[in-house]
């Protein structure tokens, strides 16, 4: 009688701990973190200001929660910050982003910047990412819809579009 009512407590138990050991297995990198990660992507505006630029380069940083940082090899050209945004799932392997940046004004001439001025509040700029992971997770796929505003929240060029195309950032 002791043998059997060992063997029904020890088998809940294994389903327990191996239950329990599942959980905590290192997740591979890929498909199964989605979006999470860090990104280093190529952008090609097919209209709109930067139609023309053809070696943009946009780093991604999509956090756990739905927020993101985004930033490119022309941010300094004029100064300007990164940009920050949210993201969501929108379906499998389907994602979509939106961000935003503070751009700045050119200060009008050399002396305006000897007096302290600089580099002046110009409005903001808004980009709407449409997203499509591989199914690996290591690539995604992207169409992007760019506007700029003023500081009073006016549109002040045409919206933009562009294609871009990311590989995730890896130890390997």
């Amino acid at each position: 009688m002791l043998k059997r009512e060992s063997v029904f407590r020890a088998v809940p138990l294994m389903f327990f701990v191996a239950f329990y050991a599942e959980g905590c297995v290192h997740q591979r990198e890929g498909n199964e973190h989605g979006l999470v990660g860090a990104w280093r992507g190529k952008v090609q505006f097919t209209t709109g200001t930067f139609a023309t630029t053809t070696n943009l380069e946009f780093s991604y940083v999509f956090n756990q929660g739905g927020t993101m940082t985004e930033s490119s090899n022309y941010d300094a050209a004029p100064p300007v910050p990164p940009a920050y945004g949210v993201w969501r799932k929108v379906g499998v392997r389907k994602y979509e982003a939106k961000y935003i940046y503070f751009w700045t004004s050119a200060p009008a001439d050399l002396q305006e910047l000897a007096k302290g001025g600089g580099w002046s509040p110009g409005g903001h700029g808004l980009l709407t990412q449409q997203i499509t992971l591989s199914e690996d997770g290591r690539f995604f796929d992207a169409t992007i819809k760019y506007e700029v505003f003023d500081q009073a929240g006016k549109p002040t060029e045409k919206e933009s579009t562009a294609n871009a195309q990311a590989t995730r950032i890896s130890f390997r």
